[in-house]
């Protein structure tokens, strides 16, 4: 089936088109095109390649990690998509080894009965955590890597762990080459890596850290740690979660400039919309209050912003260019998670699944096509 479509601005991944005709076959574009509107045709102002979030943990209703069930699932894609994110990676956080594999075979499930969604697989983000730097990850939960259970994981976890974050101090190198052989792409996040022990992580293939700056060890002028690590290897990526909470603005800024193309943007909404206020899953609770969840050691419990949220603060708050934000929702994510040959681009292709959005970023809405 043949369907076209005129944007006054493209925002391809690489460059702003104007004035554009989409061309769709089959559910993929197929011609682009400047041109002039034609009343009869579908007009959007803004279009971009669909927003991809790599870690996000509940949708309106319910929180993956506790209700590891295709409904959760859905319910996190549905719930992305009503504020504009095209394709997401649920992520299930530390939790008994169980409840890991019930997360893995549910998502498994979903891909298999959906598989024109934009559910890409999943983020599982520990149980191989550093206990100091677990954050709101229970403690109970939190624990060491045994080979056994790296290999359980992977040979369960196999095309549906997209992504996984470890801390890489706590791993062998031969754990470390295992996970980086299996084709997972690897995260350094809730660490307390010394500049050395992450250097060293990179040196192994780890090319990504988990939401830059919160939960790992800090910059200092004598102790540079996993942040100053991070900063000082141009080939890492660095999600970041830019809502003033997580990180103060100014530091956004700073690491804006410093990682350049290689920062890109998160959500890691605990859930969206801010309808659940109080949760409770075993040890792990959160409470919202004032725009944030804690949870009752006040600690931060995840986010409560959309993508665009983060892509409008990116613009309006750090003043960086709109196309630049944009491939930070987009591109940016797609190639750090070796993606960007399937999502990221609107060139000819790529699915035609789009995010549009109003001058002012305030209206985000998917469009699938």
């Amino acid at each position: 089936m043949s369907v076209q479509l005129f944007a006054e601005k493209v925002y391809t991944g690489n460059s702003v088109l104007e004035n554009q005709l989409i061309q769709v076959m089959n559910g993929k574009i197929s011609a682009m095109e400047s041109a002039i509107p034609d009343p009869e045709i579908t007009k959007v102002a803004n279009l971009s390649a669909g927003f991809f979030d790599s870690h996000i943990n509940g949708g309106e209703r319910y929180y993956f990690t506790q209700k590891a069930d295709e409904e959760a699932i859905d319910d996190i894609y549905n719930a992305s998509v009503s504020t504009g994110t095209a394709y997401v990676l649920p992520t299930l956080i530390t939790s008994p080894p169980e409840n890991i594999l019930k997360g893995i075979e549910a998502v498994k499930n979903y891909l298999s009965a959906n598989p024109g969604s934009g559910v890409l697989g999943m983020h599982l983000e520990g149980p191989f955590l550093n206990p100091v730097k677990r954050g709101a990850h229970v403690k109970e939960f939190v624990r060491a890597p045994t080979n056994a259970e790296l290999e359980e994981i992977i040979r369960y976890g196999k095309d549906v762990i997209r992504l996984m974050t470890i801390a890489p101090e706590m791993f062998t190198d031969e754990q470390i080459q295992m996970l980086v052989e299996s084709g997972i792409i690897i995260s350094a996040g809730h660490s307390n890596a010394t500049y050395e022990e992450a250097m060293k992580a990179f040196s192994q293939g780890i090319n990504l850290v988990t939401h830059l700056y919160n939960a790992m060890s800090a910059f200092g002028h004598r102790q540079p740690g996993l942040v100053g690590a991070t900063f000082d290897s141009e080939q890492v990526y660095a999600p970041i979660i830019i809502d003033g909470v997580h990180c103060d603005f100014g530091a956004a800024s700073v690491a804006y400039k410093i990682k350049k193309d290689k920062l890109f943007l998160i959500s890691d909404a605990l859930f969206l919309g801010e309808k659940v206020t109080e949760f409770k899953w075993g040890e792990f609770d959160a409470y919202l209050k004032n725009g944030r969840y804690t949870n009752s050691d006040g600690n931060l419990a995840g986010a409560t912003i959309s993508l665009g949220d983060a892509v409008r603060n990116a613009v309006q708050v750090l003043g960086i260019p709109l196309q630049e934000a944009i491939e930070m929702a987009t591109i940016r994510p797609a190639t750090a998670l070796g993606m960007a040959d399937q999502i990221g681009s609107v060139s000819i292709g790529y699915p035609a699944v789009f995010t549009t959005f109003d001058d002012d970023l305030h209206i985000f809405e998917v469009l699938k096509l």
